[in-house]
């Protein structure tokens, strides 16, 4: 893959704490050079990056509920009717682990159901991070059904902040059990080129990286 096609799957991405706005302006004129189809940024500084990004064909996405998933339902909803109000069009939500891992698929549900909503409602698409570090393969498979069934736009694997980030095995067991409507998305610890060829070969059509121009780099030209 060259890597004109390479960046247009990678949302170029920094959503550690100590991010400052003059990191955030670098990352969006990123994201403008090379192409990126998204700058991915933490919800305050949505304005700061629709403001840079305004009349380009990069997209601006956000995190919902970020990164632990175990805010309210409400909480996650005012986050992304402000973020879709902020200039935000891609919002990655978190959904509610411990509910997952307690069994209650319909709570989980109505948690992702309402952030989708809003979403459409914002004109915004929604990518569901299920964390699968933290997940059985049995609860993945379940993570993505509820996802899909509640209005998602994408299955995501990570935050970046578990213990590890995205698996090719978590990728495929994620494209074989959501429709092809459905997205998949790879994110934590993708540093390379390879590492992100690897993913994508494995069904992921999208790529959440802090190393985005680095992958770009090493892709053909």
């Amino acid at each position: 893959m060259k890597r004109n096609e390479i960046a247009r799957l990678i949302d170029h991405t920094m959503l550690k704490a100590e991010a400052t706005p003059v990191e955030i302006e670098r990352l969006c004129a990123e994201g403008l050079q090379y192409r990126f189809a998204s700058v991915c940024v933490n919800p305050a500084y949505v304005p700061l990056a629709a403001a840079r990004l305004a009349g380009s064909e990069v997209e601006v996405c956000t995190t919902i509920g970020f990164p632990l998933g175990a805010t309210t339902t409400t909480a996650k909803v005012c986050e992304a009717e402000q973020a879709l109000r902020d200039g935000a069009t891609e919002l990655d939500m978190v959904l509610f682990i411990g509910a997952l891992k307690a069994g209650e698929r319909e709570r989980v549900g109505e948690d992702i159901a309402a952030v989708a909503r809003a979403c459409r409602d914002g004109g915004g698409l929604l990518k569901v991070i299920i964390e699968a570090a933290l997940l059985s393969d049995e609860e993945k498979v379940l993570a993505c059904e509820i996802a899909q069934d509640s209005g998602a736009d994408f299955v995501k694997t990570s935050t970046g902040f578990a213990a590890s980030g995205a698996k090719v095995e978590d990728i495929r067991l994620m494209r074989q059990t959501v429709e092809p409507r459905i997205g998949v998305k790879a994110a934590g610890g993708i540093h390379s080129y390879a590492e992100a060829m690897a993913m994508i070969e494995a069904g992921a059509n999208r790529i959440g990286a802090s190393a985005g121009v680095q992958i770009w780099e090493q892709a053909p030209a």
